[in-house]
């Protein structure tokens, strides 16, 4: 099991949960930091820039979560940001790691199911084709193929291919709580777009699997073993939350509000199967989404 493991995006929903986990099980963290502090344990980094070999030597284990947050609507600027901070923070990354004197055991990158673009009903799983020509696929395949010179330098790495991430605390769920709360949510155009999700703590828990478990590399789909339909995830929301669910959002008031993000992240369908986690023996905490969203929500 890795002692010392190095981490990037610390600072979010993820990364800070993560380093908590980590962390009160005795793991030695150090965090790659755009803006570190006087504190011990962290390590100057800025994606644009190649880092030194010998600053990210050493490490047993280095997860790199950093990227610009996709949750606002796609301005070209924006776009450029999502994809520069994904794309060059790896690839700058796996080559400093390619090249450091001790280089890690593992090396878990952070990706998305929105590697396999919209795909309406068709069962997902890592091995499925990238499909399409949509912005996050595109992104997608040039973030996993930035990490090459850490996979072609004999590391053993893995992408964290991650749904829709459950949280009271950020991601999409907070956002979603406020109207729903008030009575005034519900499906997004006819809600037969697929939801592919996964319960915080099972993501931690997914990542902890891959560190543990030698036999897994390249792409990790990190979902539930039950996705639903944006229709069901509504309901069951709506239901948790004891209100009802009947103000559906239509397909163009959705891209009209939020462009190009809207089409992709809204009425986009991937039906995402975790297939090697399950494979290789992970067992979820929290599978079902009702009993996930009562346990977030404390309901």
């Amino acid at each position: 099991m890795p002692a010392k493991v190095l981490i990037s995006g610390s600072s979010g929903l993820l990364g800070s949960a993560l380093m908590q986990s980590l962390g009160t099980d005795g793991y030695e963290i150090t965090r790659l930091m755009r803006r570190p502090t006087a504190a011990a344990g962290q390590i100057a980094w800025d994606f644009a820039q190649p880092l030194a070999p010998q600053s990210v030597s050493g490490f047993d284990a280095v997860i790199h979560l950093a990227g610009e947050s996709i949750a606002s609507r796609w301005t070209e600027s924006k776009k450029k940001a999502i994809r520069d901070s994904r794309v060059l923070g790896t690839r700058h990354l796996a080559e400093a790691l390619a090249r450091a004197a001790s280089p890690p055991r593992v090396f878990i990158s952070a990706s998305a199911i929105g590697f396999y673009g919209d795909c309406g009903d068709e069962i997902l799983r890592e091995d499925s084709a990238s499909g399409g020509s949509g912005f996050l696929p595109e992104v997608c395949r040039e973030w996993e193929a930035a990490a090459d010179p850490a996979v072609n330098a004999g590391t053993r790495t893995a992408f964290l291919r991650t749904g829709i991430v459950l949280s009271a605390k950020g991601g999409a769920l907070k956002q979603m709580l406020p109207p729903f709360r008030m009575g005034l949510g519900g499906r997004i155009s006819s809600g037969r777009q697929w939801m592919s999700w996964i319960d915080l703590q099972d993501e931690i828990g997914a990542i902890r699997h891959i560190l543990a478990n030698e036999s897994l590399s390249g792409p990790v789909n990190s979902v539930s073993p039950h996705p639903v339909t944006n229709a069901e995830f509504t309901k069951t929301l709506a239901s948790v939350l004891s209100r009802p669910a009947i103000f559906p959002m239509p397909a163009f008031a959705a891209r009209l509000v939020f462009g190009q993000m809207g089409d992709e992240l809204l009425l986009g369908s991937q039906r995402v199967e975790p297939a090697k986690l399950t494979a290789s023996g992970y067992v979820f905490q929290k599978p079902d989404l009702r009993r996930a969203l009562r346990d977030i929500l404390k309901t």
